[in-house]
């Protein structure tokens, strides 16, 4: 048998995304900058792409810019928001939890002479909204904050960003990287008080390679790209259509949020319940964190050697975010976990496709690894 729970890394693709994707490889090859029949085809496909990504961020298709997925949407909304802003003040507020685009993105800006500045999290990698009022200055230029958390589930208060910003009279733009959240929440970017948000394709069953940017209309920013006259200069290039059109489909089929939440709730109670069982495991991850992700450690054992034993019996997970590679994890530490509990996590990933019998087999095979690896 085999148990994919490694979602938040990649997602397998929804049959969906394939028939677009094979249907634009095989019919709509051409250039959509071209004018001819070949190219207005594919324009055509590409405005509709845009228009099914903007339905499922309740947006306006003028406001989706497509990219190759989150890491460049991260740094064209870094980059792109300090350049444009710079002018106004130097300070950039962020978290020590934010995925890798973000962080090396701020460490990069911080070398270039921005002022970027840390909000401290709690045990469970959360921010407060104390937190947001003590750094946000009125020369703050930008906050960016992730929405849920990529290694232990974490829901941020994007929502309260806005209120702080205004409460200090910064002329800040918001930032928010919601790759972990899209198709799990719902999302309104305008209505949570957000500039720009970051959306990836292959975190819902769609296709690598293609992601995008949400820019609230009226908001700009500078490119850090440049070429054509494409996605309104704001990510020149040709644009992939094949792979934006099996995104979009990925997106149209996304289920009722309230209906696949709940059966994925579901999922990770049973999941909660059997790891409670297995001794010497502890959950990381707070009672609250988004059900789709959940953070484990075993004090003692080595999460390399434990993926290791469950990726030989077919069990798929990971030691915490795809892009660390194995670095230690930022995250729990900016938690406050030991090294022996580090050393030893594991991040179990659900997707609305996953099973309560794949549940079952990874409990088995966690409780196999454990106690075999531990007599070793």
């Amino acid at each position: 048998m085999e148990a994919y729970l490694d979602n938040s890394a990649t997602t397998p693709l929804c049959p969906e995304a394939v028939e677009a994707m094979r249907g634009a490889l095989e019919r709509v090859w051409g250039n959509p900058s071209s004018l001819h029949h070949r190219g207005l085809e594919a324009e055509r496909l590409l405005g509709e792409s845009r228009a099914a990504v903007a339905s499922s961020l309740n947006c306006s298709p003028r406001e989706i810019t497509f990219t190759s997925g989150g890491t460049e949407s991260n740094n064209l909304a870094l980059f792109g928001a300090a350049a444009a802003m710079k002018r106004r003040g130097r300070r950039i507020v962020t978290s020590p939890v934010e995925h890798s685009s973000v962080a090396e993105s701020a460490k990069e800006l911080s070398a270039r002479g921005f002022d970027v500045v840390y909000l401290s999290v709690d045990s469970i990698g959360g921010v407060s909204e104390q937190e947001l009022l003590r750094l946000i200055t009125p020369d703050t230029i930008l906050v960016s904050l992730m929405a849920v958390n990529n290694e232990v589930g974490t829901i941020q208060p994007i929502e309260k960003i806005r209120r702080a910003v205004r409460l200090r009279g910064a002329p800040a733009l918001i930032h928010c990287d919601a790759v972990q959240a899209y198709g799990k929440l719902p999302l309104y970017p305008q209505r949570m008080g957000v500039d720009l948000m970051t959306v990836s394709s292959h975190k819902i069953h769609g296709p690598k390679g293609a992601g995008a940017l949400y820019i609230r209309e009226g908001v700009r920013i500078q490119p850090i790209l440049f070429g054509g006259s494409q996605e309104n200069r704001m990510r020149p290039g040709t644009e992939g259509v094949p792979a934006l059109a099996g995104f979009a489909a990925a997106a149209a089929a996304l289920p009722d949020h309230k209906q696949a939440y709940e059966y994925v709730s579901g999922l990770r109670g049973q999941l909660i319940e059997g790891l409670a069982a297995i001794n010497g495991v502890q959950v990381n991850s707070p009672p609250d964190a988004l059900p789709y992700l959940t953070n484990i450690s075993v004090p003692g054992l080595m999460s390399e050697t434990m993926l290791n034993f469950l990726s030989a019996r077919g069990v798929c997970v990971s030691a915490g975010s795809a892009c660390a590679k194995g670095r230690r994890s930022r995250v729990l530490q900016a938690m406050g976990l030991s090294d022996a509990e580090i050393n030893g996590a594991l991040r179990i990933s659900l997707s609305r496709f996953n099973t309560r019998e794949e549940i079952d087999y990874f409990l088995r095979t966690l409780g196999d690894a454990v106690a075999t690896l531990a007599r070793t």
